[in-house]
């Protein structure tokens, strides 16, 4: 029986979660991982509740879905109050951002506060790369997927013009992961 390692990353349309579950995915898959993976959102895709979810296993993976997560990213207040529940007590971590997001005291699982946003604006002038500083701080903190897989990962797949961008984002998320995390 494989080890099963279950992501859910929430937020709302426009926020890049979709982009940061594809980018975790394909992380994973060039870290030689078994990897599954969906998304969803609203009826309005910009603004509206929007989720990625991501299985990672050591092998073939029997049912594809999401069902009680390990790590909660919840980039808005309606994700965190969603889905927080659905975490694994007492083993499983929420990491939040703290400027979009107030967390319970009264949850069974680990909580970090992230403050990706926060960041993202004061080094790069946007809050368009919140996502990414998430993953950075995200790997990091648990060591999910390598670096160099998420470099890679965010070579493939971020258009060209946005590529310094996001790549510049990830080393941010990935120094803050380390203050944080030690």
């Amino acid at each position: 029986m494989s080890t099963l390692t279950q992501v859910r990353l929430s937020g709302f349309g426009g926020q890049g979660i979709v982009l940061a579950g594809v980018l975790l995915g394909q992380a994973g898959v060039l870290d030689g991982r078994f990897i599954t993976g969906s998304n969803s959102y609203g009826a309005q895709a910009r603004g509206s509740g929007c989720k990625a979810e991501v299985v990672f296993s050591d092998g073939p993976i029997d049912f594809p879905h999401l069902i009680m997560a390990d790590m909660l990213v919840a980039m808005s207040q309606g994700g965190f109050d969603l889905y927080a529940r659905e975490v694994r007590p007492h083993t499983g971590l929420i990491l939040y951002d703290p400027g979009q997001v107030h967390p319970k005291e009264d949850l069974p699982a680990s909580q970090i506060a992230i403050p990706a946003s926060e960041w993202s604006l004061k080094k790069l002038k946007t809050t368009q790369t919140a996502n990414i500083v998430f993953l950075g701080a995200l790997i990091q903190i648990t060591k999910l997927v390598s670096v160099p897989s998420m470099k890679k990962a965010i070579q493939r797949m971020v258009p060209e013009r946005f590529l310094k961008l996001n790549q510049e984002a990830l080393k941010i998320g990935l120094h803050f992961g380390r203050q944080i995390h030690g």
